[in-house]
């Protein structure tokens, strides 16, 4: 069947041709190995300029989507093979926000594997003002009113970006700051749906317990609060879903 190109009416003709190529690509429609039809071409299908159209091509040859290979034209990636950690956001985008069962579960197992970790180095390598960092988190949680999702979504993920900068690994937070559009969207379902309950409270007990531990020096029990936090928050959320 033939790929149908329409043209695009909309605003910001680069974010609006990114989004169609990421949905024709995610969606399996332009397949992996496939050659994009020759810029000039391409462009006049989608009713856009044949710069906005090469911007566009960077920025998903950057996320790993397609490759732009110099006087042989565009070809589709396997994103499993060459996709980065940009591509979250986009997979997000693609299921219009909802939470895809299988990409659910595969982002929850691969937060409970690196964030344990963290926790775990920041009790051995934590420093005293990413303690105090840490503790005044909390703080602001402990203040907050139970029945703002939007603010303890923004304070959790600084709990857990500061536990992976205390874990003294360059990278962690790099991974976390990475998909942080895609990490708010999970915790920010479960913040609202928790709004005004006792789960408030209950998130807030593990923070206060993980930072016990990292103060203490404790990396095994570290990483055992932060296990039962993350399966304790996937719990929950699995049952909104």
């Amino acid at each position: 069947m033939r790929t149908t190109f329409e043209p695009l009416q909309v605003t910001s003709l680069k974010e609006a041709c990114i989004t169609r190529l990421e949905e024709l690509i995610l969606s399996g429609e332009l397949k992996a190995g496939e050659r994009l039809p020759a810029e000039r071409d391409f462009a006049a299908r989608l009713g856009v300029s044949r710069p906005v159209l090469h911007e566009a091509l960077v920025d998903l040859a950057a996320k790993g989507l397609v490759t732009i290979h110099p006087r042989r034209g565009v070809l589709v990636n396997d994103f499993r093979v060459s996709g980065s950690c940009a591509i979250l956001s986009s997979l997000l985008t693609y299921h219009n926000g909802s939470l895809d069962v299988d990409f659910t579960e595969s982002l929850l197992a691969m937060r409970v594997l690196v964030e344990t970790e963290t926790a775990r180095l920041a009790a051995l390598y934590v420093t005293p003002q990413q303690e105090r960092s840490l503790e005044e988190i909390i703080a602001n949680e402990a203040a907050c009113d139970r029945a703002d999702p939007l603010t303890r979504t923004s304070l959790d993920f600084d709990f857990h970006l500061a536990v992976a900068i205390a874990s003294g690994n360059l990278v962690y937070p790099l991974i976390l700051n990475s998909f942080k559009k895609v990490y708010t969207r999970f915790t920010g379902v479960f913040f609202s749906h928790s709004a005004g309950s006792a789960v408030m409270d209950e998130v807030l007990a593990f923070h206060r317990r993980l930072v016990s531990a990292i103060r203490e020096h404790q990396p095994e029990v570290a990483a055992a609060v932060m296990r039962e936090l993350l399966l304790h928050g996937e719990q929950i959320l699995k049952e909104i879903l």
